[in-house]
């Protein structure tokens, strides 16, 4: 799988742009900048459209506005990061399915169970980063990674202990997982 460089260079392109602003911001913020000079009111009216609502936000959230450049620079780049792994994803399963439906019935049946692989794993880590922050199985959110990851999950915590507060059974539910899927398509390959 390939990814497409115009994307990378594109979220690298976003996150130096916020990171520009946020530098003009903190320049005109700290005065080293004169708010009131021609080229502190052109910095001004450039960042401020764009650094205003994240201050905005910030101090709804208890936060201090003046951190506001740094959580722009990171929410671009942490949404440049999602946004990337998922147009991966969507390429790497649209390639897939485009081996399978020219590869005949084995080839469908392997995106089946590579599809199904995804889904669980994705699940798996659902239900452990909910985990860490105390979302758990009744959470309206959360019960869908539950109700797919049980029937592996708790024969397995009935056998692996507890260390101490961690629970490893997804770890090894997710070993577990990767395993059955490599003995799977390698019976469909031959």
């Amino acid at each position: 799988m390939t990814e497409n460089p115009v994307l990378r260079y594109t979220v690298l392109g976003l996150v130096v742009l916020a990171a520009v602003v946020a530098l003009g911001s903190w320049l005109v913020r700290t005065r080293r900048v004169s708010p009131f000079g021609v080229f502190g009111r052109a910095l001004r009216g450039i960042t401020d459209p764009v650094v205003k609502p994240v201050e905005r936000r910030l101090v709804r959230m208890g936060g201090n506005p003046a951190h506001a450049g740094g959580w722009l620079v990171v929410v671009i780049a942490v949404a440049g990061i999602v946004f990337l792994s998922v147009a991966g994803w969507f390429m790497a399963t649209f390639q897939t399915a485009y081996a399978a439906a020219t590869g005949g019935p084995r080839a469908t049946f392997a995106l089946i169970i590579d599809l199904a692989y995804r889904i669980l794993f994705v699940a798996l880590i659902v239900r452990v980063v909910a985990a860490w922050f105390g979302m758990f199985r009744y959470s309206r959110w959360i019960r869908p990674a539950y109700i797919l990851t049980d029937w592996l999950v708790e024969p397995i915590r009935r056998i692996v202990p507890n260390v101490g507060a961690f629970d490893f059974s997804p770890v090894v539910a997710v070993v577990v997982l990767s395993l059955l899927r490599q003995i799977v398509l390698s019976a469909l390959s031959r």
